[in-house]
Parts: C-alpha cells; structure tokens; sequence
C-alpha cells in the first residue's frame, strides 16, 4: 500500500511541477517527484516492477527502431 502512495504522490508532483511557472519550483518538483518515483517503484511488489520494465523496455526499443530507420523501406 506504502509503494501505490508514494508513486501516486510522485506522479502528482511531477503535475504540479509541470503546471508551475517558476524555474526553481519545477527543478525542485522535479528532482522530488523523481525520488518519490524511486522509493515507490522500490517498494511495488516485484510483478508490477516486472510489469514497468518489460514496458520501458518496449518503449525505448521502438523509439530506437524508429528513430534508425529499421523495418521500413529507405526508398
């Protein structure tokens, strides 16, 4: 239960931190948010970690074949 709070308090700085206008306040909520993120995703049970990785890993992989051209006709 302590890891589903602590990551939803992490997503909502992270959007506080982008609706606020002040450089500092939003390198701040950012940096904090990113901790919060952490200690969440340390204390999730180990199949939602699985879960997140297989799905980081899929979204880099694509990211990365598409921005290399892979799979699609250069002509």
């Amino acid at each position: 239960m302590s890891s589903l709070v602590l990551l939803l308090m992490g997503f909502g700085t992270f959007f506080l931190a982008f609706n606020t206008k002040n450089e500092i306040n939003r390198i701040t909520a950012m940096i904090s948010g990113t901790i919060l993120l952490i200690w969440g995703l340390a204390l999730a049970p180990l199949a939602f970690q699985l879960l997140i990785e297989i799905v980081s890993v899929l979204a880099a992989f694509s990211v990365c074949m598409r921005c290399l051209g892979c799979g699609y006709n250069r002509d």
